[in-house]
């Protein structure tokens, strides 16, 4: 009998984090009595908004990129994102002396689409209802002999990813559950492949949108499912399917998908900053807002959530608290 190997195992994350060392930012874990309190359990806060670039994207770009060739960063690299993995790859890029060239959707925030400019790289739009983003970078890296990083589909950046749970796990010792947004499933890959590799009995549970909950029917079909795609405020989670490398590994290692609404979200994200004083993105609040909102049953006592962005300038901000998109 044979098995096939997995894309990413908790060896990779431990590379992964030696070559982030003293590069990423080794983020803070925030607890919060009231949250404790709301919750029944204690919860610990894996805050990857203060990572560089504001997000946990970088963790996954950089290490990937850094283990591009020398020919390959002289000739440039590619990516396609709707902004944080853009502006990660864009910042790896230049951390490694080399350039970037991004595929974002004409809608990204205006914020992540300038800090992406900030760091150096070159953006090219498009339409993310009718247009395919992976075709066009594919099409475009090919054009110009690129190096393309993808947001979520590859071995080392799911590794990279990873990384942040790992990082929680060695600060807080063995969790009983953890939870971290799912989008493409980069970030739920390698979170999962390090905490089940660390504590297997960790039960691991992602949460997505509502109205994008492409991973939770992709599980329970047992096969990669298609939905139309989304119109939510989290526009980092606003995929039609999960991934393929990223679903081989969450079918095996998440227990459940739970969800949670854009009114919610909102909610989570004025409770972030109203009593834990931190600003969180719409995709990085979702696991905060499943949380509050008491959407999961038989909670263990103690639980780790990744707080996995908080890229949103100042007028969304505002908007989004106060109820709009």
């Amino acid at each position: 009998m044979t098995t096939s190997t997995p894309p990413v195992t908790l060896d990779d994350v431990r590379e992964a984090a030696a070559r982030l060392k003293g590069v990423a930012h080794r983020t803070p874990v925030l607890r919060s009595r009231t949250l404790d309190a709301l919750v029944g359990a204690e919860v610990f806060l894996k805050c990857e908004n203060f990572q560089r670039v504001g997000a946990f994207k970088f963790r996954g770009a950089y290490n990937a990129a850094s283990r591009l060739t020398p020919d390959q960063l002289a000739r440039g690299i590619a990516a396609y994102s709707s902004g944080n993995h853009a502006q990660a790859v864009a910042l790896a890029a230049r951390e490694l002396g080399t350039s970037a060239v991004i595929v974002m959707p004409e809608d990204a925030p205006r914020s992540k689409r300038a800090a992406t400019e900030g760091y150096g790289a070159e953006i090219v739009t498009y339409d993310r209802y009718t247009g395919d983003r992976e075709a066009i970078a594919e099409a475009l890296a090919a054009e110009r002999g690129l190096a393309l990083i993808p947001p979520y589909e590859h071995p080392h950046v799911m590794a990279g990813q990873g990384t942040a749970a790992l990082e929680l796990l060695e600060e807080t010792g063995e969790l009983g559950a953890l939870l971290a947004p799912v989008g493409g499933g980069g970030l739920m890959a390698g979170s999962a492949t390090a905490a089940k590799g660390l504590h297997p009995g960790i039960r691991m549970i992602g949460v997505e949108p509502e109205a994008g909950d492409d991973t939770k029917r992709s599980l329970a079909a047992g096969r990669r499912i298609s939905i139309p795609v989304p119109k939510t405020i989290a526009d980092g989670q606003a995929l039609h399917t999960p991934g393929e490398l990223t679903f081989s590994v969450n079918r095996r290692l998440v227990d459940e998908i739970a969800l949670a609404s854009d009114d919610e979200i909102r909610a989570a994200m004025r409770f972030a900053f109203e009593r834990l004083k931190i600003v969180v993105e719409p995709s990085g609040a979702s696991p905060l807002a499943a949380l509050l909102s008491g959407r999961m049953s038989g909670l263990p006592d103690r639980i780790g959530v990744i707080v996995s962005g908080g890229n949103v300038d100042a007028d969304r901000f505002a908007r989004l608290c106060a109820g709009g998109d």
